[in-house]
């Protein structure tokens, strides 16, 4: 009798055991898709022709700079910077939403950025700007310009002039890691 309740004890714990791992594994899931549904770890921004355009996909920011237009978007007449019109390049997934889509959310502040945040803004001026900060990107696109910067002539893909911006917390270093995060995302490694 005694080994039956200890053969019944022993079950018990590991099956307790067993339901904490997966219920453990089961939430982790759920982080990680939370995190990959709120695309909130990159942004990019291009002025062109006038129009302000905004994307949280990169393959769609690249297809736009190829092509220089967007498959699927959703347009805001006047509501870009200095009353520009504010288009948002979206994804095929996106294009059916009307709420819910990363660049229209961290545009507007309803969108925290990750905590790796990456972001380039193209100016009609020819530069390139890169941001590690979603908050240094609106000063930017607030103010026009960057205070705070390391500025690399003829850098970029295209030979732009490549800003990456800073601020009063990382001023005096050279952004050596946002620096390797824009070649690997531009492929000039």
């Amino acid at each position: 009798m005694k080994k039956l309740i200890a053969s019944a004890v022993v079950a018990t714990a590991m099956f307790s055991l067993t339901g904490c791992h997966t219920h453990q594994v089961q939430q982790e899931e759920t982080q990680s898709a939370a995190a990959t549904q709120l695309n909130n770890d990159d942004l990019y921004e291009v002025m062109h022709e006038g129009r302000y355009y905004v994307f949280d996909d990169f393959k769609t920011y690249q297809q736009f700079l190829t092509v220089g237009e967007t498959s699927f978007r959703k347009v805001f007449i006047g509501d870009g910077p200095k009353g520009a019109t504010l288009v948002y390049g979206l994804t095929n997934e996106d294009k059916k939403k009307s709420s819910g889509i990363a660049s229209i959310d961290m545009f507007n502040g309803k969108l925290e950025a990750a905590d790796d945040f990456y972001g380039e803004m193209r100016g009609e001026d020819g530069r390139l700007y890169v941001f590690s900060t979603l908050q240094d990107m609106e000063d930017v696109r607030l103010v026009g310009e960057a205070p705070y910067r390391f500025t690399q002539i003829a850098a970029g893909p295209q030979g732009q002039t490549v800003v990456y911006v800073l601020n009063k917390g990382n001023k005096s270093e050279q952004p050596v890691e946002l620096m390797a995060k824009f070649k690997a995302m531009n492929g000039m490694m």
